[in-house]
C-alpha cells in the first residue's frame, strides 16, 4: 500500500496542511502519521476514512482495491456490473454511481 502513503502526502501537501495538524485531528502522534504517510503501518479502513475526513475527500481518492492489486481488474468489474444492472432495468443507488 506504498502508493496510498505517497498519495496521502501528495494530497496533504496540496491543502497545504502539516504532519502536525493531521495528527492531532487524528489523535495521534506527528511520528505515528508520519509512519502512515511513509507505509511503514498498514492503512486500514478506519484510518483511511479518518484521513480522508480531515482532507475533505472521498477514501477512493487516495487509493482503491485496485491500488493494491497493481490494475483496475476490480474497477473494470465494478463498471461491468454497473453497465449489467442499466442494461436489465436494475435500480442503481446514486451514492454507487460514478
Amino acid at each position: 500500500m506504498k502508493i496510498c502513503g505517497q498519495n496521502i502526502r501528495k494530497i496533504r501537501r496540496s491543502k497545504d496542511l502539516t504532519q502536525e495538524y493531521m495528527a492531532f485531528e487524528m489523535g495521534i502522534s506527528q511520528k505515528a502519521y508520519s509512519d502512515i504517510e511513509n507505509s511503514k503501518v498498514k492503512i486500514n479502513l478506519e484510518i483511511l476514512t479518518k484521513i480522508s475526513d480531515i482532507l475533505g475527500i472521498k477514501p477512493s481518492e487516495i487509493c482503491s482495491i485496485s491500488d493494491k492489486c497493481g490494475n483496475n481488474h476490480y474497477e473494470e468489474k465494478y463498471n461491468g456490473l454497473l453497465e449489467y444492472m442499466k442494461k436489465t432495468g436494475i435500480s442503481i443507488p446514486d451514492d454507487f454511481q460514478k
